[in-house]
């Protein structure tokens, strides 16, 4: 049996952000173990938008701080050979009057105050920046020129690489059965290739987080969430140069952005598909769901209602009561730390969760706040719901 001064369960972008971060802390006797590979779980399937706009304050403090990493990847893991696929082409993201324009109006104006560079622009500067689609029913524009969108996959890779480099062992193919535990402290994992020891665990489980309340009885409120996305072909480009755009006008708050050439990488930001048990795998998109997105597109983008869908796929999301993550240790069960919960925008947190993960399981002050993500939050009705509504732009 092997001995590790952590143990990190999951190799996504969380995980491998996780253990890279205790590595660079000087915890480097790390193993990681993954059921599969890194990142081949739901962190291949993000859409890979990075924004710091969110109507939940705490997500802004922590998206800022991950922005000032995918901004400087490379340098920041200290491998010139590190990429995340940064595209910095903005975030536009328009309400009409209505339900949803004080909520748009009070989340512009709290990035504003964290120091985030947010303009709001009028319907003719929001067009010159994207001019395949209308304007015209917007109320409200804000415009964050400091996001984007980059590859969640090179990401985890990156930090997996780098964590490597500085001592972290990463096993894949190796499944956790169970949460080892003596007098209420964690003492190791059993797993499909044996035993391992550790005083502390780190879960990034995602969708299988609920194996948590499995081990250790602790009630674990996240249910896996199956979203379609569409890649649709139109006659007119969709460039790298024009924002990334969210639709809080539309039936589903859509979300869209280049996907090369002519094509728009399209998405709702709505409550999705539960699913009765984890399930990573591929599922049905209908040709009604299909023909629902396209109207909804076809209506903000002229153009594109005579598009073709050029490919589709479906994601799973880890979604909670409040669409917000669980982050920190659990109670009744010490040297375990989570990460779960993310509904959709993990990979844009992933930086900065790492790190605030890998602090609080060495027992250091968190660089950003973590007590408001705290599992008790449920059961003191504390929720950290956006004012949007359920969904990911919480």
């Amino acid at each position: 049996m092997e001995r590790f001064d952590a143990i990190v369960i999951g190799a996504g972008v969380i995980g491998t952000s996780v253990a890279y971060h205790l590595a660079r802390l000087g915890c480097t006797r790390v193993l990681v173990l993954d059921r599969t590979q890194i990142g081949a779980g739901t962190t291949s399937q993000s859409s890979g938008i990075l924004r710091t706009h969110y109507s939940v304050i705490e997500n802004v403090r922590l998206a800022q701080a991950s922005w000032a990493v995918f901004n400087d990847f490379a340098n920041y893991l200290g491998d010139e050979d590190a990429a995340s696929g940064l595209v910095k082409c903005g975030y536009l993201i328009a309400a009409p009057e209505g339900p949803r324009l004080a909520a748009l109006d009070a989340a512009l104006k709290a990035q504003q105050a964290q120091g985030i560079e947010v303009r709001f622009l009028d319907q003719a500067e929001a067009s010159s920046l994207l001019p395949i689609s209308r304007f015209d029913d917007a109320a409200l524009i804000g415009f964050e020129p400091e996001a984007g969108f980059a590859d969640a996959y090179l990401v985890a890779t990156g930090f997996a690489r780098a964590a490597r480099r500085l001592g972290v062992k990463i096993r894949e193919g190796v499944e956790v059965e169970k949460l080892l535990v003596e007098d209420g402290k964690v003492t190791g994992v059993d797993t499909s290739v044996g035993r391992f020891l550790a005083d502390t665990v780190i879960s990034t489980q995602n969708i299988w987080a609920r194996d948590i309340e499995r081990w250790t009885g602790i009630a674990s409120p996240v249910v896996a969430e199956r979203h379609s996305v569409l890649a649709l072909e139109g006659p007119s480009a969709y460039t790298f140069q024009m924002p990334v755009y969210k639709d809080l006008g539309s039936a589903g708050m859509l979300y869209c952005r280049s996907y090369g050439g002519k094509q728009m990488l399209v998405s709702e930001g709505i409550v999705g598909e539960a699913l009765p048990a984890p399930d990573n795998e591929q599922g049905d998109i209908s040709m009604d769901y299909m023909l629902e997105v396209g109207e909804q597109v076809a209506e903000r983008f002229p153009s594109f209602g005579e598009a073709g869908v050029a490919s589709a796929w479906t994601g799973v999301y880890d979604v909670t009561p409040d669409w917000n993550p669980v982050l920190g240790r659990l109670p009744d069960i010490d040297g375990l730390v989570v990460g779960y919960g993310f509904s959709g925008h993990g990979f844009k947190l992933s930086p900065a969760v790492g790190l605030v993960l890998a602090q609080c399981a060495l027992g250091l002050p968190t660089a950003v706040d973590i007590a408001p993500y705290a599992l008790e939050r449920f059961r003191a009705g504390q929720l950290l719901t956006g004012k949007y509504g359920l969904g990911a732009v919480s």
